[in-house]
């Protein structure tokens, strides 16, 4: 007998009839034939006319491959369009099913590799976007600050001959009375010798150099001759001031420090300009607060020890509490976080006001007080859901808060040109002190009365503000004592000394002052390079830090 033999077209063409007939009229099996089995590799083989009955079981299983399929929710035209023709030929039914399932799994990693990309292009236009912002922003700054300071240019030009102008009639107004030029001159007339300020030589104070943009906050340690130094250069430096006079002679031999980076790299990060820092109790620990909305804890010697993240914008304001086992953070973000510094996690984040937390201030070890733009005071209490009390009554954004040296008073200043103070035990303020006549920027208690180590002088309220003026309150009675007009800018900053007799202020004219809280006089000046954006004294008292605008920190000795 003759051995009969077909081609893999015909076979395929008898198969694709048999399941026509059938009733079977699926298209991906059609598609199959179309595109022509003759293609697979058992194209110009010689099949037995048996292998027909294989391939018709094939063609059943196909159908019962496709009625559960069809059972599910998914798209049967669409998950055949996954097999090749000779699957369906050389599979069975469970291993058509995982082919479906590795090839549409296969399918969906690919999706979502284009999905990240687009995701990741986004993000980088994104900050791209952010940063031109960002640089816009800064300078539309640096626009309104050189309008600022023409106005001020103007208006200091403006007083001068408003001065000149009510001189020249005084003088006028004397020479008439006397009845010519010959009378003589009023004893007032030249300022007696104790009212003119001794200035401070250049060759008297150490310049601190190194910082490569404006240096914003200073502070002293509480345990040593050590500075710290924050900057707009994204570092933060420890400075070690040695003992004895300052002046030219410590230039030729310049202070050991330690650069402390917010950032990794050669090149600095603006984002991670240094905006605040406090030193512990004990002067071991440092904390900075960076634009980039992280808190970093240093040693003295500027190793960096831990990165504190959770905030979502830039840190205005550090705090240590007393005993040194929280640390206080206010920020953009619009909260106040409590760190534990024993495990450095967060111990409780604080969510009350709706708008840029400003300062933060311990009352005493476990409830403090913030301020924000939205013009609100909160008192605060670890553990506690809600605030203790809430201050409303200010005007303007709230720029500072301090509790007095028992934390029984808390003082405010604000935009709107006020100081208040507010106790506890009221809702209301206790006073509101209004004769500034522009914004407060700062606000300093003296380190004297109840409960410090000035007991027998009264405490005293220090006000700063953008009318150039430092005004000192005497809260007991709630009255202005001394209102302190030598600066002719706004003052940035106040600090009393360690005694409670003398207060330092610097200003935008440059200048920094040393005055007497019991006469309300200026005893000392110095004028430096550039803006001054804060001051501060040793624990001894006999030295006086101050950061400006020109890039420097400089220390000079105050001994009356």
């Amino acid at each position: 007998m003759t051995k009969s033999t077909i081609t893999s077209t015909e076979l395929n063409y008898i198969v694709f009839r048999y399941l026509q007939e059938s009733g079977f009229t699926h298209s991906s099996f059609a598609l199959g034939y179309e595109a022509g089995i003759s293609k697979c590799d058992i194209d110009g083989n010689t099949v037995p006319p048996g292998a027909l009955v294989t391939i018709v079981q094939k063609g059943l299983q196909y159908i019962e491959l496709e009625a559960n399929l069809e059972t599910s929710e998914l798209d049967v035209d669409d998950d055949f369009s996954l097999l090749q023709p000779l699957d369906l030929i050389t599979k069975d039914v469970n291993e058509l099913q995982q082919i479906i399932r590795e090839k549409k799994k296969e399918k969906l990693l690919k999706e979502c590799d284009k999905d990240k990309e687009k995701d990741k292009e986004y993000i980088q236009e994104h900050e791209r976007q952010l940063g031109g912002e960002r640089e816009r922003e800064r300078q539309d700054r640096d626009k309104d600050q050189e309008r600022d300071k023409e106005k001020m240019e103007r208006d200091k030009e403006q007083e001068r001959e408003k001065e000149k102008q009510h001189a020249e009639r005084k003088d006028k107004a004397r020479i008439d009375e006397n009845g010519g030029s010959g009378g003589p001159e009023p004893m007032d007339i030249t300022p007696s010798s104790q009212s003119v300020p001794c200035e401070i030589s250049s060759s008297d104070v150490t310049i601190l150099e190194g910082h490569g943009s404006e240096v914003f906050a200073c502070a002293w340690s509480p345990a040593g001759s050590l500075l710290a130094s924050g900057s707009g250069d994204s570092t933060a430096r420890i400075w070690t001031i040695p003992d004895g006079p300052c002046g030219s002679s410590m230039q030729i031999s310049p202070p050991n420090v330690h650069v402390l980076k917010h950032f990794k790299g050669r090149t600095n990060e603006k984002s991670k300009d240094v905006t605040t820092l406090d030193w512990n109790g004990e002067g071991t620990l440092l904390a900075t607060g960076s634009y980039d909305g992280q808190a970093r804890i240093w040693s003295r010697e500027g190793e960096l020890k831990n990165t504190l993240i959770k905030h979502k914008g830039p840190i205005f304001s550090l705090k240590w509490n007393k005993k040194g086992d929280f640390l206080l953070s206010g920020s953009v973000d619009k909260t106040a976080i409590v760190w534990d510094t024993k495990t450095w996690e967060c111990k409780q984040q604080f969510e009350f006001h709706s708008a840029p937390t400003l300062d933060v201030d311990w009352r005493n070890n476990n409830s403090f007080a913030t301020c924000s733009t939205d013009n609100m005071i909160y008192v605060c209490k670890i553990g506690e859901n809600r605030p203790m009390k809430g201050f409303s009554g200010h005007q303007g954004e709230v720029n500072a808060i301090k509790w007095d040296p028992t934390g029984s008073l808390l003082a405010s200043c604000s935009d709107d040109g006020t100081a208040k103070i507010w106790t506890l035990k009221q809702d209301k303020y206790l006073y509101d002190f209004k004769e500034h006549s522009k914004e407060i920027y700062t606000i300093r208690w003296s380190p004297t009365g109840a409960g410090t180590n000035n007991p027998n002088q009264q405490l005293v309220l220090a006000s700063a503000s953008f009318d150039s003026t430092i005004k000192l309150w005497e809260v007991e009675v709630g009255r202005l004592l001394y209102s302190l007009n030598g600066h002719r800018q706004p003052v940035y900053s106040v600090a009393f000394s360690p005694n409670g007799e003398y207060i330092a202020s610097g200003s935008l004219d440059q200048c920094l002052h040393i005055w007497s809280v019991r006469e309300g006089r200026v005893l000392k000046t110095y004028r430096g390079g550039g803006g001054i954006f804060e001051v501060c004294w040793n624990r001894e008292g006999d030295k006086i830090a101050a950061c400006f605008s020109n890039n420097t920190v400089c220390v000079m000795d105050f001994r009356m």
